[in-house]
C-alpha cells in the first residue's frame, strides 16, 4: 500500500481513468459488433450512420491513447467503403 498521500491520490486517480477507459472500449466494441451486423444486411443507410459513428468513436479513442493508433486505421479502413 502506499505511503504518500499523492501516490493515494494517484491510486483513485488511475482507478476513475481506468473505469471510464474500460467504459469507452465496451462502447466500441458494440459499435464494432453493430457495424458487422449491419454491413451483412440490406439497409444501407444503416450501416453509413453506424460506419460514422465508429469511424468518429475510433478516432477520438486513439487520440486520447484509449485503443491504439493502428486498431483505429484498420477499423477505418474497414468502413470506408461503406461511408
Amino acid at each position: 500500500m502506499a505511503n504518500l498521500k499523492a501516490s493515494l491520490k494517484d491510486i483513485r486517480k488511475i482507478r476513475t481513468l481506468t473505469n471510464h477507459n474500460r467504459t469507452v472500449r465496451s462502447e466500441l466494441k458494440t459499435l464494432v459488433k453493430n457495424f458487422r451486423a449491419a454491413k451483412n444486411g440490406d439497409d444501407k443507410e444503416a450501416t453509413k450512420a453506424i460506419a460514422r459513428k465508429l469511424v468518429s468513436a475510433m478516432d477520438k479513442a486513439a487520440k486520447r491513447h484509449i485503443v491504439h493508433p493502428n486498431l483505429a486505421r484498420r477499423h477505418k479502413v474497414a468502413c470506408a467503403p461503406y461511408i
